[in-house]
């Protein structure tokens, strides 16, 4: 099983909107994203996210491209400060790939301890709008597959977008 645990993407100010929506280049780092995981195969079978604006958001764009047929679910547990050993837990019973969009330190905090088996030392350097992908083992055990930051993407490869 696959888990592809992202960030939001870049969010506007508390300052100009207090429900902290993607910002314009949120929305476009996220069609970019969304567009180079479905060229390169990437599939899932749920899409979860915290509940929060810019986090389902960025649910909805990547699950118009990657999940077929599904809407993305708001899930308890992802919020910048949840305990990370208490979602973890909850993993054991995912059995199908799935993407979980969430914030910081959480999302950080999540990925050391799958990886690492505790959280104390952060070990990814997320950016607004960051994939890490993590293989669950037979024994249980998580490894980290790859991780892809919207820069790296460069420009969107179709001049249209459409935002959910």
């Amino acid at each position: 099983m696959r888990l592809y645990l992202v960030q939001h993407g870049e969010a506007v100010a508390k300052e100009v909107d207090p429900a902290r929506p993607l910002s314009e280049r949120g929305l476009d780092d996220m069609v970019k994203m969304a567009e180079f995981l479905k060229r390169c195969g990437v599939h899932v079978s749920r899409v979860l996210h915290s509940g929060k604006r810019r986090a389902e958001q960025t649910a909805q764009v990547l699950a118009a491209a990657i999940l077929a047929g599904e809407q993305p679910d708001s899930v308890a547990g992802l919020n910048p400060n949840d305990d990370v050993a208490s979602f973890a837990e909850k993993l054991t019973d995912f059995q199908a790939d799935t993407l979980v969009a969430g914030h910081l330190p959480f999302m950080a905090r999540l990925v050391t301890w799958l990886t690492t088996g505790n959280n104390a030392r952060v070990t990814v350097a997320y950016k607004p709008g960051s994939v890490v992908c993590l293989q669950r083992q037979e024994d249980g055990s998580w490894i980290l597959e790859w991780m892809l930051r919207p820069e790296l993407l460069g420009e969107a490869s179709s001049g249209s977008r459409s935002h959910p």
